[in-house]
């Protein structure tokens, strides 16, 4: 590249590289933080989505009891039926069988009391749990709502600032060379947004790997650009510009 200053370009480079490490970092935030904000939504969900199944657990518990409760109405029909017909029987094995019934109805309605109270407890310490629930998820959704807010805004000033960069980097650009632009680039997609490093006591400021006398030389003559061996990145003296 004969009538191309190499020192020009290299500052050019690293003028432009300022720009783009910045573009760079922001970027990557543009992509985290909706990341972030999913993952503190599903976390709200799944606390919702927790809430839901005690609400459908006490419901069935209610729907429960109220089949049970109709089974122990039943059973207090059965038992005022068979007192009732005591007295209209003739033989004394009738009028015991009769007893013997009405025995084993009041043991299966005793049964059935007891797994109604039952019930009633359950209801009682899960509707406890929900309202804790309830009150937990209400702070819960004020706090994930205000963190919605506050990444939403961050998302716009960084989309703006990655705006005005993008407008300084068009205006610098056409100041570098095209063919040094495009290795620059291509360099730069594959690197992390860091395209050109310095070399300090022979060690490359990107992969801090060992860098040749020779290439040090070679950086120093800016005949051409001088890339790490190791990472492929462009080098440069910080004190030789």
């Amino acid at each position: 590249m004969p009538q191309v200053s190499i020192r020009d370009q290299i500052k050019k480079l690293l003028e432009l590289q300022k720009l783009d490490k910045e573009i760079f970092d922001y970027k990557k935030e543009l992509q985290e933080k909706p990341a972030l904000l999913n993952e503190i939504k599903e976390k709200f969900e799944a606390k919702k989505a927790a809430l839901k199944e005690l609400e459908d657990k006490a419901k069935a518990i209610q729907l429960d009891r109220k089949a049970k409760e109709l089974d122990l109405k039943a059973k207090e029909d059965e038992i005022i039926k068979g007192n009732a017909q005591l007295s209209q029987l003739k033989t004394n094995k009738e009028y015991t069988a009769k007893l013997s019934e009405i025995e084993t109805l009041k043991a299966s309605k005793s049964i059935f009391e007891e797994k109604i109270l039952a019930s009633y407890d359950e209801s009682d310490t899960i509707n406890a749990k929900i309202e804790k629930e309830k009150v937990f998820i209400a702070e819960q959704e004020k706090a994930y709502l205000v963190q919605k807010k506050d990444i939403e805004e961050s998302l716009k000033l960084l989309e703006d600032r990655v705006k005005v960069l993008a407008g300084q980097r068009n205006q610098l650009s056409p100041e570098v060379d095209k063919e040094i632009l495009v290795r620059y680039e291509k360099i730069l997609e594959k690197r992390s947004g860091v395209a050109i490093v310095p070399v300090q006591n022979e060690v490359c400021g990107g992969c801090y790997m060992n860098v040749t006398t020779h290439s040090v030389n070679q950086i120093k003559m800016h005949d051409k650009l001088i890339i790490c061996e190791m990472c492929a990145r462009i080098l440069y003296l910080e004190d030789d510009l």
